[in-house]
């Protein structure tokens, strides 16, 4: 995301006094009684500004208004940096605002400003891929030096979405069957853009330029026969990228359901979304169709589609993507064409991401199955929470031997060398597809 993004709330206030009116009068009243009880006018000409300013706030009272709260944000450098300035403009018929500041849903403190453009500027370094608030702010307006003040104004934010950097993959496994007239895969059917396929007699549909005038003249067997040179087909893919978002686990194991992205480290969602972006990247690349899908009740969906402008539609949808907030798992299948290769993205736990990936590699689909649980850091836990981890991590195993056993593919995303360990799963896959054939 390189465009800035802007958040625009109106809201009508009401002014009410504060006990500085209060005790302006009674500061005035006090001075004015001592004044008169020990007979000292000096005293009294001391109350009488003090008196004369609490009337004046008394009847000077604002009238009702509408406050302007406009919150912006833009990334500050166009070259994907993980940096943020955010920046907040209030418009009040007021002296100054009254601002609670909060920063990715903490309170980072509360600040006194002038009315007008730019009454607050943040600097973020994002940590994390995906949604997060990025400001929230809560303003009242006060007037004629705190005499009078408004009601907090409803809570406004701005919410951002940092899209996951992109690792290169050089080569995907394709779907078992390719359909599509472009694209950059060589399929079963004769035609043009492919290798060499056979040698065939002319038929009817087939161009002159394609004869071959050294096969006529050597295998010809009747005269007027003509010899034409065959080519593979190049067609397409259809893939589908399939992102579990029930979890989201961190690399520090301590940090496990506490919901504290700061000390989790690199979490489940942040290599799932870094892997569905580069997925997408290398599929669209060599002309493959693409869908997406967030596999949780109401989660983001795409359709297949190809091309620059589909690819940065699934870079939106991805950086979009979260954590989902239902505690309901994911458990109808979406809509998958047929004959496609699906990706399933999770953490492998809790099995219905499993379950998924081999209906529909009994469907006849073709799936890999990306495990994105980042490497668990041990430091901070006790005995007991070492034993209940790896009691979790030997049942995730199980569950990631019995997709193997389906003929699912199964790949690490925190592999070294994830390029390599597609490519792997590429050869597999052909050597399959060969064999079948």
């Amino acid at each position: 995301m390189t465009e800035q993004v802007r958040v625009t709330a109106r809201a009508p206030v009401h002014w009410s006094r504060t006990p500085v009116i209060a005790i302006g009068l009674a500061g005035s009243t006090i001075l004015a009684a001592v004044g008169l009880v020990f007979s000292r006018p000096d005293v009294i000409g001391i109350g009488l500004p003090l008196a004369l300013a609490t009337a004046w706030m008394l009847l000077r009272r604002p009238g009702d208004d509408v406050l302007s709260i406009e919150l912006r944000a833009r990334p500050e450098r166009s070259d994907g940096s993980s940096e943020v300035i955010a920046a907040a403009d209030a418009v009040l018929d007021g002296d100054w605002l009254q601002i609670a500041v909060d920063q990715e849903e903490q309170r980072s403190g509360v600040a006194d400003v002038k009315v007008g453009s730019s009454v607050l500027t943040s600097r973020n370094r994002l940590q994390h891929s995906g949604p997060l608030e990025l400001l929230g702010v809560t303003v009242r307006g006060v007037a004629l030096d705190g005499a009078w003040v408004t009601e907090a104004a409803p809570r406004v934010a701005l919410r951002w979405n940092t899209p996951p950097r992109h690792v290169r993959i050089g080569r995907l496994p394709v779907a078992p069957r390719l359909r599509g007239l472009h694209g950059a895969h060589e399929g079963s059917r004769p035609g043009q853009g492919g290798d060499f396929r056979d040698i065939h007699p002319f038929a009817p549909g087939d161009e002159l330029r394609r004869v071959d005038w050294r096969a006529t003249a050597r295998a010809a067997r009747r005269p007027g026969e003509l010899l034409v040179r065959r080519t593979a087909t190049l067609s397409d893919s259809s893939v589908v990228i399939a992102v579990d978002t029930a979890e989201d686990l961190g690399t520090v194991v301590a940090a496990w359901g506490a919901d504290d992205a700061d000390r989790a480290g690199v979490t489940s969602l942040d290599l799932a979304r870094e892997a569905a972006l580069s997925i997408a990247t290398s599929a669209v690349g060599v002309g493959d169709r693409v869908a997406y899908h967030a596999l949780s009740p109401g989660g983001l969906s795409l359709p297949s589609g190809g091309g620059a402008r589909h690819l940065a539609r699934v870079r939106d949808v991805i950086a979009a993507t979260g954590q989902s907030d239902e505690d309901s798992r994911y458990r109808r299948s979406p809509v998958v064409p047929a004959g496609s290769i699906v990706f399933v993205l999770s953490t492998f736990f809790d099995g219905v991401a499993a379950q998924l990936a081999i209906r529909w590699r009994a469907a006849g689909h073709a799936v890999v199955a990306v495990d994105v649980l980042p490497a668990p850091d041990e430091s901070r836990l006790s005995r007991e929470q070492r034993i209940a981890l790896r009691t979790l991590l030997a049942e995730r195993a199980d569950i990631l031997v019995e997709l193997r056993h389906a003929g699912v593919e199964v790949v690490a995303w925190t592999d070294q060398d994830v390029d390599v360990a597609m490519r792997l799963a590429a050869l597999r896959q052909q050597r399959m597809r060969t064999v079948r054939r």
